[in-house]
C-alpha cells in the first residue's frame, strides 16, 4: 500500500528475450545485514568453547600431577616400610 510502483522495465525492439510478462524479481540475497544477528552467537559459542576447552585441559594436568605424586608417595612409604 506504501510502497511506490515501478515502471516496467521498456523492452528493445526485436528482442524476444525480455518481454514485461516475464520480469524477474530476485530473491533478497543473504548479505553481511543478515548475518549480524548471528556474529555476537557465533563469538559467544567460540568464547565457551575456548574456556571449557581450557578448563579440560586444568582438570587433566591436575590429574596427571596428584597420579604422579601418588607413585612417588607410594614409593617412598613403601621403601621406609622395607628398611
Amino acid at each position: 500500500m506504501f510502497r511506490p510502483k515501478l515502471p516496467d522495465v521498456p523492452t528493445l525492439p526485436g528482442s524476444n528475450a525480455l518481454s514485461p510478462h516475464h520480469t524477474h524479481t530476485p530473491a533478497p540475497s543473504a548479505g553481511r545485514h543478515s548475518l549480524s544477528p548471528y556474529v555476537g552467537a557465533v563469538a559467544a559459542v567460540v568464547v565457551v568453547g575456548v574456556v571449557l576447552t581450557a578448563l579440560l585441559a586444568v582438570v587433566a594436568v591436575t590429574a596427571v600431577s596428584v597420579a604422579i605424586a601418588a607413585v612417588v608417595l607410594r614409593s617412598l612409604v613403601t621403601g621406609a616400610n622395607k628398611r
